[in-house]
């Protein structure tokens, strides 16, 4: 499928150690360049990131980047064990009633107690990887995106070329009047000019007037051409290089086309056909 190369996607997740955002963005680019901004605490991922895109994008330039917003520890990083604090709380009611001298228990003292505390602060690696699914999903957005516009660019392009194949169906469908009116007007200046008419010298002049308005060729060319463009639009994976190439060579026979003009008619078909090929290269800049 045609896809894009420009496109952005947004990612948000939150845990109750934090909350991770990508933003990803994607305009065109000749080769795949990414890159990263990350907080200093996820900065050793960059590597597997750039795997990821490597795996599922061709070309464009990414801005990738990673937010992450922290829990405050102070706050919620220790939690109180209920069963362990509520069987030493026993233990020590029981010593009560067997030693009536102690002194009342100090809570302080009591929270060193082992097991009392849990630490609930998270797994680095638990944060590693919430980050890395997150930037799948970040990705596999992109993607959707730039097919979404990649599948406009295709129609916009298709337009293109059925008004290109048109202009060519109706130039061949002229050829043969362009030729027999260039005729009829070079027998009209040789009268006019009183020349005495020889029969082989004027035959010699429509031969060669018909070859320099001989277009037929050209215009085979630019349908053959047409005919590669969609075909390429139908392919799978990244193809914006030889679309541009096919542009090169269409403009290539509109150029010529305009040089072989014998009449204002094919010399404005010329002049819509470079607009169009024009059109559609600008729009080919942002296909993969």
């Amino acid at each position: 499928m045609t896809a894009s190369m420009t496109a952005f996607s947004r990612q948000e997740a939150t845990y109750d150690w934090g909350t991770i955002s990508w933003e990803v963005r994607s305009v065109n680019q000749r080769y795949l360049e990414p890159n990263f901004r990350l907080p200093d605490n996820f900065r050793e991922l960059e590597f597997s990131f750039r795997d990821v895109l490597r795996k599922k994008l061709n070309r464009g330039k990414l801005e990738c980047q990673l937010r992450f917003q922290s829990v405050d520890k102070a706050a919620t990083s220790l939690n109180i064990n209920a069963e362990n604090t509520q069987a030493l709380a026993n233990a020590v009611n029981t010593l009560g009633t067997w030693f009536k001298d102690l002194d009342p228990a100090n809570p302080l003292d009591i929270l060193k107690w082992p097991g009392v505390l849990s630490d609930t602060s998270t797994d680095a690696e638990i944060m590693k990887n919430a980050v890395k699914d997150l930037f799948q999903k970040s990705v596999d957005e992109l993607i959707d995106m730039r097919l979404r516009e990649g599948a406009q660019l295709k129609d916009i392009i298709e337009q293109r070329l059925d008004a290109i194949d048109a202009i060519v169906v109706e130039v061949q469908a002229k050829l043969p009047e362009i030729i027999a009116a260039q005729k009829q007007n070079l027998i009209e200046k040789l009268e006019a000019a009183k020349v005495e008419l020889d029969p082989m010298r004027v035959e010699a002049e429509i031969v060669l007037l018909a070859q320099k308005a001989d277009v037929a060729e050209e215009l085979d060319r630019l349908a053959t051409h047409t005919k590669e463009v969609r075909r390429q639009l139908k392919q799978k994976g990244p193809i914006g290089r030889r679309l541009d190439f096919l542009m090169q060579e269409l403009n290539r026979e509109a150029n010529t086309l305009s040089s072989k003009s014998i009449v204002v008619e094919t010399t404005q078909s010329a002049v819509e056909l470079k607009v169009l090929i024009e059109q559609m290269r600008e729009q080919i800049q942002n296909i993969e």
